[in-house]
């Protein structure tokens, strides 16, 4: 603990009272409403690896980040196209296209109180490019390494930071990238004191905090519950409530009776039946917001059988996407077969495939498996996603192939997919910045051993296709509009005939919220739904 003052013992006596309170809330007949000065949500945040924004990959983690860690820019949420400043107050681009210069806001501090200054933004992104964990291939793309990024990220002065790519990328790219949770600013003294042998506080971090943002992280209990408080060193507006407080909780069924009951402000994950249960309810509302996250299953081509082309279009033409539209993401996702979500440059509604056995038993014969074959696939458990599973398990049966489901919290199914070590993976791919090129993991990969320095969704399924890989570096250097979505729409008419990859739909979040909760928003991106702006009546 930061000290042991009586006022601060007296805090976090009453956040562990609030803690206990809601933690067993539903467990007895009769309970109080939540507290005035706390939201209450539940929401399944099984995925979740670590807080440390140099590393957390995971959509969860990502809502988290957006709410306690500052960058130097945001996206405009009510115009996702458009950036706004966050701890930047200015920039401005070179005329080669090729050097950023930022000025910071005057007077920023961390929740710990020590001053925020350029000297801890140059250090955040060099810190995330020399961990060199999941996300630091978004830096990396700009020609960073170990050995240059002090030289090229780097502090001018008190408030200057300046930031040089090795090209000349789209604007808009580089600052989309840096509104990433990789590019979120820690505090670099803080994290000096917390340092084990050189690791810049990477250990302490994993369960800690470290930030600027408008929240701070009191508490994370793995698959239990994430606390929140207002960090009250923020230099915009306070936050309203004292405390965000997440439940664990993946059963919609269950969410659904705690947001009924009260014992929950907000249920997060709840199906097409339980949504539609809530209609008559005038105690709740809803709202939703279309994300640039993309569900898909996919093909590890180190299974021989798994990189047949015949088998790979087979396995598209096993997937009742009618049905999955129709019943399982009901209001909650729209179909999409295109690795681009709507909303994004270049986006394709093209849908070619639909359930067709028999097209899928003419492939198998043709990949010399008339038999079918044996597979094995991770899924984590939650919805929509195991219903869907065990649909495309039950179509791919009638065709001769065996589908073993192998189910696992997030944590458990994305250590093992990030290591591709899997046959078959379902899962969801969620947009880190908003534009088009945060997508372009799906078809880019540059080196397939085991030990890249850069494993993006490709990687992962050990698919190597240069020529794709060539249009998504040239894509992001295009600075014509049209002639740059052009090159997203081919990437996307090759990957939909030829890819290991079988894309399912774009996700509608949409969130019961009790009828007393105001300024609930779901942003474009799991770092946009903003907490912080959260009142209650």
């Amino acid at each position: 603990m930061r000290g042991s003052s009586p006022l601060f013992t007296r805090r976090v006596l009453a956040a562990a009272a609030v803690s206990t309170l809601i933690l067993t809330a539903g467990l007895t007949p009769a309970l109080a409403a939540t507290p005035k000065d706390t939201l209450v949500l539940a929401f399944g945040f099984d995925d979740i690896i670590t807080m440390d924004p140099a590393e957390a990959f995971e959509l969860s983690a990502g809502e988290i980040m957006g709410n306690t860690y500052d960058r130097l820019v945001r996206l405009d949420t009510s115009d996702p196209s458009k950036i706004v400043g966050d701890v930047a107050a200015s920039w401005a681009i070179s005329a080669d296209g090729k050097t950023f210069s930022f000025e910071l806001k005057p007077g920023l501090k961390f929740a710990s109180g020590n001053p925020l200054t350029a000297e801890d933004v140059a250090y955040s992104l060099q810190r995330a490019v020399l961990l060199n964990k999941s996300p630091a291939f978004i830096l990396g793309q700009f020609g960073f390494n170990k050995d240059n990024v002090k030289d090229k990220i780097k502090a001018t002065g008190p408030l200057q930071v300046t930031f040089e790519t090795d090209q000349a990328y789209a604007s808009s790219f580089v600052l989309n990238c840096l509104t990433a949770n990789v590019g979120a600013i820690v505090d670099k003294k803080l994290l000096a004191s917390k340092e084990v042998n050189g690791d810049m506080g990477y250990a302490w971090l994993k369960t800690n905090y470290a930030g600027s943002g408008p929240m701070k992280l009191r508490e994370w209990r793995a698959n239990e519950v994430i606390m929140l408080e207002r960090n009250d060193n923020y230099y915009g507006s306070k936050a309203p409530l004292a405390r965000v407080l997440y439940r664990h909780s993946k059963e919609s069924a269950t969410q659904r009776l705690m947001l009924e009951k009260g014992d929950v402000d907000i249920a997060r994950n709840l199906s097409p039946q339980d949504l539609a249960a809530l209609a008559a309810n005038k105690d709740i509302k809803t709202t939703s917001a279309s994300k640039g996250t993309v569900y898909y299953i996919s093909l590890n081509q180190k299974n021989p059988n798994l990189a047949k082309p015949e088998v790979r279009e087979a396995l598209k033409w096993l997937v009742d996407y009618s049905a999955i539209g129709d019943t399982l993401i009901k209001n909650i996702g729209a179909v999409n077969q295109n690795f681009m979500a709507q909303g994004l440059l270049g986006a394709s509604n093209a849908m070619p495939y639909k359930l067709d056995v028999d097209k899928a038993k003419a492939l198998l014969v043709k990949a010399g498996l008339p038999n079918g074959f044996k597979v094995t696939i991770d899924m984590r458990t939650i919805q929509p996603v195991q219903g869907i599973t065990e649909s495309f398990q039950q179509n791919a049966k009638r065709a001769g192939i065996d589908i073993e489901i192998i189910p696992g919290d997030g944590k458990q199914v994305l250590t093992k997919y990030r290591a591709r070590t899997h046959d078959m993976y379902i899962g969801q791919w969620g947009a880190d910045y908003w534009d088009p090129h945060t997508n372009a993991t799906f078809v880019q990969n540059s080196d397939n051993s085991d030990d890249a320095k850069a494993k993006p969704l490709a990687w992962r399924n050990a698919w190597m296709v240069p020529e794709l890989d060539k249009m998504a570096s040239a894509a992001v250097l295009e600075r014509d509009t049209g002639k740059r979505k052009k090159l997203y729409e081919d990437m996307q008419a090759e990957f939909r005939k030829t890819s290991p990859f079988i894309m399912l739909f774009q996700q509608v979040e949409v969130a019961g919220v009790r009828s007393n909760v105001e300024g609930f928003k779901l942003g474009p991106t799991f770092d946009t739904n903003y907490m912080f702006k959260v009142t209650k009546n």
